[in-house]
C-alpha cells in the first residue's frame, strides 16, 4: 500500500513538472513568433507559479518521507539537515507564495 502511495505521489509530481515543461515550450514559441510582451510576461508568471507549487509539493513529500523514516527519537543532526534544507528552499520566496495561494484555494466560497 505504501508503495502504491509513493508511486502515485511520484506520478503527480512528474505530471506537474511536465505541465511546467509544456508551459516553458509555449513561452519559447511565443518568443519565436514575436508575441506581445504582456502575453509572454503573463505566461512567465504562470509558469513560475506552477513551478513554485510543484516545488512545494516535492518539498512537502521529501520532508514527510524524511520524518517518517525517523525513529521514535529523532536524530538532532538529521532534523537540523531537514530544517536547513527547507529554509534554503523557503528563502527563495516560493514557499511563502505557494502557501498563500494554497490558503486562498482552500477558503470556503
Amino acid at each position: 500500500m505504501a508503495d502504491q502511495t509513493a508511486e502515485r505521489e511520484q506520478q503527480e509530481i512528474l505530471t506537474r513538472l511536465r505541465r511546467v515543461e509544456g508551459q516553458i515550450r509555449g513561452i519559447q514559441r511565443m518568443i519565436e513568433e514575436g508575441r506581445e510582451c504582456e502575453a509572454i510576461a503573463a505566461q512567465l508568471l504562470a509558469a513560475r507559479a506552477a513551478l513554485d507549487k510543484a516545488s512545494l509539493h516535492i518539498m512537502a513529500q521529501r520532508i514527510e518521507t524524511c520524518l517518517r523514516g525517523a525513529s521514535e527519537e529523532t536524530d538532532p543532526a538529521r532534523l537540523d539537515r531537514i530544517i536547513a534544507f527547507f529554509l534554503r528552499f523557503a528563502s527563495s520566496g516560493a514557499v511563502v507564495e505557494a502557501l498563500a495561494d494554497q490558503d486562498v484555494e482552500q477558503e470556503p466560497a
